[in-house]
């Protein structure tokens, strides 16, 4: 059978590999804390529990893909509180099944491959959708590196006026995956300014905005000119919501009308009890101002011991990771295996792309009695 050579060039996906070894060692008998993949693993709040039981109706039916009206009032609503920008919710908010899919998703929509502007960038240590996504449309795919002396912002002046004009979307991660790192308003601001003179999207996956621990993330909706800006959110991280999978796409009235064409076809729209139970969470901040805090702790207990042993804290101002720099003599793969060997799960700076050699993430994802145990195990190998 004939397959997408597409495919056989993504290679495995590298969290496929840390579930392989974590069944390996578990079979083995080893007692694994593992800080790899970013799957939180707090309780989601018992409020939207409860939403999404009473939400369920005997007679179930195929869910619309442009959402129900009070899901998308409520992500409005919560566009307007937290980032102060007024989102149409008729014609600019569609719901999304998570945001995986629609990343994934964005390019079938975007991208015309015989209209001159068939190149897609995006930036690397990163997540790896964005990329997939555009090579399954047809895309060419550009990264740009994230280097530590530039903030881990990508170089725009090094980018030259062909490359440019031949750009379709811009992707861009902030509060970003894996650095930790955050983006100033200026740094949005001027890519929307270069969106509109070059005619392209300015593509935001703002996944981790909630999750911050001393100044609250800017989003790309914030930006003076929005027409050509998409943000992508979700429920995941921000309300512990992974497996509900719930999240939105907030663009301008032509991007959205787009997707609301599109998006029938592949049938992705959330579970309407889903939505009922999504409408809860946009509107309740007090179960995230907790999970911030539990976070917060997680974090202040690992801190020490890393610091104690000389390691270098990069990025990390947001997000449920820390990214940390390898100690000498070191790569990141080595140091992820010889951790693993000890019950540790950690993910190599590699995973992400080549600028992430010399750098390891760990998830807070273990619980706070897990974090403490891996402190000390981390003052013992390192």
């Amino acid at each position: 059978m004939q397959l997408s050579p597409v495919l056989a060039t993504t290679g495995t996906y590298p969290f496929v590999r840390l579930e392989e070894a974590k069944r390996r060692l578990a079979a083995a008998g080893v007692e694994l804390i593992d800080f790899g993949k970013g799957d939180p693993r707090e309780e989601t709040d018992p409020l939207i529990r409860r939403a999404l039981v009473e939400s369920i109706e005997p007679l179930s039916s195929y869910p619309l893909a442009e959402g129900l009206p009070e899901l998308r009032e409520a992500i409005a609503g919560w566009c307007a509180r937290r980032f102060g920008v007024e989102v149409d919710s008729e014609t600019e908010v569609i719901p999304t099944y998570g945001s995986k899919e629609a990343i994934f998703h964005l390019a079938q929509v975007v991208l015309d491959r015989g209209g001159g502007k068939p190149l897609v960038l995006s930036t690397e240590p990163g997540y790896p959708v964005y990329d997939r996504g555009a090579l399954f449309a047809g895309a060419e795919v550009e990264q740009l590196p994230l280097l530590e002396e530039n903030g881990f912002l990508p170089a725009l002046d090094a980018i030259d006026e062909e490359t440019w004009e031949r750009t379709a979307i811009f992707w861009i991660n902030y509060p970003n995956n894996p650095t930790g790192a955050v983006a100033p308003l200026e740094f949005f601001d001027r890519l929307a300014t270069l969106a509109a003179e070059h005619d392209f999207l300015l593509a935001a996956d703002e996944a981790y905005t909630e999750l911050w621990f001393d100044e609250p993330p800017h989003s790309a909706l914030e930006v003076s000119d929005r027409s050509r800006v998409a943000v992508f959110q979700t429920l995941s991280k921000r309300s512990s919501m992974t497996g509900y999978r719930s999240g939105f796409v907030a663009g301008s009235q032509e991007l959205i009308a787009a997707l609301r064409q599109y998006r029938p076809t592949v049938g992705t729209a959330p579970q309407e009890f889903v939505q009922r139970a999504s409408v809860v969470a946009w509107n309740d901040e007090e179960h995230v101002e907790r999970t911030r805090e539990i976070y917060r702790r997680k974090r202040e207990v690992l801190l020490p011991a890393l610091a104690s042993k000389g390691i270098r804290v990069a990025g990390s101002a947001a997000t449920m990771y820390l990214w940390l720099e390898v100690p000498a003599g070191e790569d990141s793969e080595e140091l992820a295996t010889r951790l693993l060997e000890h019950g540790l799960i950690v993910s190599p700076g590699t995973f992400f792309g080549p600028s992430g050699d010399g750098y390891w993430r760990l998830a807070l994802v273990p619980t706070e009695g897990e974090c403490e145990r891996a402190a000390e195990i981390l003052e013992r190998l390192l």
